[in-house]
């Protein structure tokens, strides 16, 4: 028997166009065996839609989601994966695919993210919160990074090299988030390891995964191809191990349920923190499915175990 499974991409936040993709392809690889896949999708403006382009009020899309046995939201952002989703599942009643909402929620936020890495002895880069009201106050101390609080993708965040282009980067960062990071340039290798809660409850962690690029990680280097992914990352067996152990601790200090991806620096003097995605990118091509596939581990199957998992 097979089960139908809600798969939902778009959202209202600045990702609304990486979503659909990673909705589209998660949709496309659901075993048709196995899943009667529901497409459906959030638009701009907050309207559901379904697999034909027609709009469905809030308390239909919630009937469409009720006739269903799972729902796998991929909604990355503001509205879809800081919790709001799985909310609305909740209130539903019914399963999904992923973090609860808690979780969801203070994974992105990423000053809160700091809190808890910090509390759980895991290294972050020094920084501060800065509000509207608090940017033009903000004195030069050095290279710094500014990002929105609570964005992926890397929309609306600069390397700032010199006092003069402080300012804008704080407009940018300011016109996605009422809630801005400023912080402290970090030298090291960008290393990712991403962390599945499989189908029987047990955690595993990915291969590791570097990102080469020159300069920032940024927008057009992300989805410009203008980065080189290496996975597995190269990497002696005490860095690695400290990798996935802190990845692992993150992970259960969150509280975050089906996959996770969790970003850091590996830098002379050991690991940071970046952030943390609960939502991430889920093309075949994406970070996470590459870093299962090279543990063996291929996208439709890393698929199949999230909806079971959630199915439990």
């Amino acid at each position: 028997m097979t089960a139908r499974v809600a798969v939902i991409g778009g959202g209202r936040s600045c990702e609304h166009d990486v979503s659909l993709a990673s909705a589209a392809s998660v949709a496309d690889a659901l075993d048709p065996a196995a899943y009667d896949v529901v497409r459906l999708s959030i638009d701009r403006d907050g309207s559901w839609l379904d697999d034909r382009g027609t709009r469905l009020d809030l308390a239909d899309a919630v009937a469409v989601l009720a006739g269903c046995d799972v729902v796998l939201p991929v909604v990355h952002g503001p509205h879809g994966e800081d919790g709001t989703l799985a909310a609305l599942c909740e209130l539903a009643g019914r399963p999904y695919v992923g973090s609860g909402v808690g979780a969801g929620a203070v994974a992105m936020d990423k000053w809160v993210t700091k809190l808890v890495a910090e509390a759980i002895g895991i290294a972050t880069a020094p920084g501060r919160l800065v509000t509207a009201a608090t940017a033009p106050g903000l004195a030069w101390t050095g290279p710094v990074v500014v990002k929105p609080v609570a964005a992926g993708s890397s929309h609306g965040v600069t390397l700032v090299r010199a006092p003069e282009e402080l300012a804008a980067a704080l407009d940018a960062a300011l016109a996605l988030d009422d809630r801005v990071l400023v912080e402290e340039v970090v030298v090291g290798r960008e290393v990712d390891v991403a962390v599945l809660r499989r189908a029987d409850g047990s955690l595993v962690a990915s291969p590791a995964l570097e990102i080469v690029v020159d300069g920032l990680f940024d927008l057009d280097a992300k989805y410009g191809g203008g980065a080189d992914l290496r996975v597995p990352a190269a990497l002696d067996e005490v860095d690695a191990k400290a990798l996935e152990s802190a990845a692992l601790a993150t992970y259960a200090a969150l509280g975050c349920d089906g996959v996770a991806r969790v970003d850091f620096f590996l830098t002379d003097a050991g690991l940071v923190l970046n952030e943390v995605n609960t939502v991430p990118g889920m093309t075949e091509h994406s970070q996470v499915p590459r870093m299962f596939a090279a543990a063996g581990l291929p996208y439709a199957a890393l698929l199949d175990e999230l909806v079971r998992g959630a199915l439990a």
